[in-house]
């Protein structure tokens, strides 16, 4: 009889080790999904903020160490105050601006221009960087109007690409086609790409932004567009509500 009672006394312990065990698990799984999900709402934020911080003091001292300290005494300007350079920056960027604007700082520019454009080695990057600035900070017209779908390298597979504009001029009359170009960039990097000549035709325009396409693309497809997903949120709530 006493053997039976030590026997169920120790599948009692047993039973309850195991559940203590299983309730310390449980706490741990949720301690850890808590952590990860500390990390996945501050990471971005708090890297974004560092990086701008850490950019915003580069620009600040790098544009005092170019202001002569004699300069800086004769007018007064502090040298310890955070954002001075960057204010200088700004008003230097208007004055270049204003001056660049007019019939003579036009002349001064289109000479430089023609100069640097005459260099062997520096003129291509001169010219790849002035096309990258135009690009950026040009009208929405001449910047990427859409983003697109195409089969591309062969039939079957698809990739997004972002449309520029119709093809014009020779490559056009060698086509003899109605054609669009479209950039197909890489992932995860989108500033390189290829620029492939498509029929109008074999284009599917898509929904989501230039931008949205941007996010899916450098994400691997991870990052789902907003607008995709609240289509797919709205749907789901409606067969919800039909079946209820």
């Amino acid at each position: 009889m006493s053997d039976v009672v030590k026997e169920r006394a120790k599948n009692i312990k047993r039973i309850r080790l195991e559940r203590e065990r299983a309730v310390f698990m449980k706490l741990g799984e949720k301690i850890r999904a808590y952590f990860f999900t500390g990390i996945l709402v501050t990471a971005p934020v708090a890297i974004t903020f560092y990086m701008a911080y850490e950019i915003f003091l580069w620009i600040d001292n790098s544009v005092h160490k170019l202001i002569p300290p004699e300069i800086m005494e004769r007018y007064h300007i502090p040298m310890t105050v955070p954002g001075i350079g960057i204010i200088l920056l700004v008003l230097f960027l208007i004055v270049v601006g204003m001056f660049a604007a007019g019939f003579v700082g036009r002349f001064f520019v289109h000479l430089g221009d023609w100069m640097v454009r005459r260099l062997p080695v520096v003129s291509s990057v001169y010219s790849l960087l002035k096309k990258v600035f135009e690009t950026i900070f040009s009208n929405q017209d001449r910047a990427f109007s859409k983003c697109v779908l195409l089969e591309y390298p062969r039939k079957g597979l698809w990739v997004i690409g972002f449309l520029g504009a119709e093809t014009k001029g020779e490559v056009k009359k060698k086509l003899q086609d109605e054609m669009l170009n479209v950039f197909v960039p890489t992932t995860p990097n989108p500033t390189s790409g290829f620029l492939i000549f498509v029929p109008k035709k074999d284009v599917i325009e898509l929904d989501m932004s230039v931008e949205e396409g941007l996010k899916f693309v450098i994400s691997c497809g991870i990052v789902e567009p907003e607008k995709l997903e609240a289509k797919v949120k709205s749907k789901s709530k409606k067969k919800l509500f039909k079946k209820s």
